[in-house]
């Protein structure tokens, strides 16, 4: 990456034995939207609250468009940083929130109202500018926070979790809202989140996590497309693990044999040999489910869950085991009940080759 505007080099954190933060290097675009994604205790936070100043390194450096700044406290990164708690003052108003990073760098009264009022706008909030947050739903206070974050035009825009405390329907609600925001902006931001749906929906580029380390780094359909581990595979989307032999190989497919079972898989850049394992992974919604005798396989479905638009269906099969299938409830022309014998199959392209962790 040509002229990234932070750069995180080498980057660690220790709490004792701990190592919240082993090793990290990362470059941040210019503009980029960047989401850290991670379960608890993937060091998600730590790597954030340390871009802020927040959390001081135990090693490494972190730098802004060359500029190390590892050492500089938090008010002099001039960094906008949006919480999970709102953080809002609660005995102003939700004008006065919105100016108070400008009061403190003593801005002019008439240019503090004309950016507050800017603000308010981005956020669709100008008619609240005189209520108190206690008067704002979690979702307007939320709104309020960024406004805030927004105001004195920083170059980074950090937000650790900002949604996880709203409902559902609100919370899809405002990463569309995000999203916009930061097209329109065109402000870098970092984005904190445990949701894989979020990270998706929203990101130019993921970052997964685990343990302090970067488990794989790229744009989100390369990485739900192309897992290279287990931990990532199951962690963004799910997906079904078999343990295979190889038994051959005809160009860019090989032949996986799993008990008694063969089929091929793509394997393109893959440089297994013949009798290697493998652990493959499998979306289930690239699973086709039909009558009996129409796909390559059999199975006897176990476990039938309606959600909406889409049904899981969990099989089993006396070699495969447990089978996750996802498949659409519109028109399907498969009725799927428990105890009832499907056949399944996939293309060979649908499956994954996963490197051992």
């Amino acid at each position: 990456m040509s002229n990234p505007i932070l750069s995180i080099r080498n980057s660690v954190k220790r709490y004792g034995p701990v190592h919240a933060l082993d090793h990290v290097d990362l470059d941040v675009a210019e503009g980029e939207f960047l989401t850290l994604l991670g379960p608890s205790g993937s060091g998600k936070t730590t790597l954030l609250t340390a871009i802020a100043g927040f959390t001081d390194l135990t090693e490494g450096n972190v730098s802004l468009r060359g500029r190390d700044i590892t050492k500089e406290p938090p008010e002099h990164r001039d960094f906008g940083m949006v919480f999970q708690g709102y953080a809002l003052f609660p005995t102003m108003t939700v004008r006065q929130n919105v100016g108070f990073p400008l009061k403190v760098r003593k801005r002019p009264a008439s240019e503090i109202n004309e950016r507050v009022d800017e603000c308010l706008e981005l956020v669709q909030m100008g008619a609240y500018a005189d209520r108190m947050p206690s008067q704002l739903s979690g979702g307007q206070q939320q709104r309020i926070a960024l406004a805030r974050a927004l105001s004195f035009k920083p170059q980074v825009l950090l937000l650790d979790e900002p949604l996880s405390a709203l409902d559902k329907k609100l919370r899809a609600d405002l990463q569309w809202e995000l999203k916009a925001l930061h097209d329109q902006l065109g402000v870098t931001f970092i984005y904190v989140t445990h949701d894989q749906d979020e990270a998706l929906s929203m990101s130019d580029r993921i970052v997964i996590l685990k343990d302090g380390k970067i488990q794989q780094a790229g744009v989100p359909d390369m990485l739900y497309n192309k897992p290279r581990t287990r931990f990532v595979a199951d962690f963004l989307g799910k997906s079904n693990f078999l343990n295979v032999k190889i038994k051959g190989r005809q160009g860019d497919h090989i032949e996986c044999v799993a008990g008694d079972e063969a089929f091929p898989v793509d394997a393109t850049g893959h440089a297994g040999t013949v009798k290697d394992s493998a652990e493959i992974a499998l979306r289930p919604e690239r699973i086709r489910l039909a009558e009996p005798g129409k796909e390559l396989l059999t199975g006897t479905v176990k476990q039938v869950s309606y959600l909406g638009e889409r049904c899981q269906v969990l099989l089993t099969h006396s070699v495969l085991g447990q089978i996750l299938v996802s498949c659409p409830t519109w028109k399907s022309g498969i009725d799927p009940t428990p105890g009832l014998q499907l056949s399944f199959g996939w293309d060979t392209d649908a499956c994954v080759i996963l490197e051992a962790e």
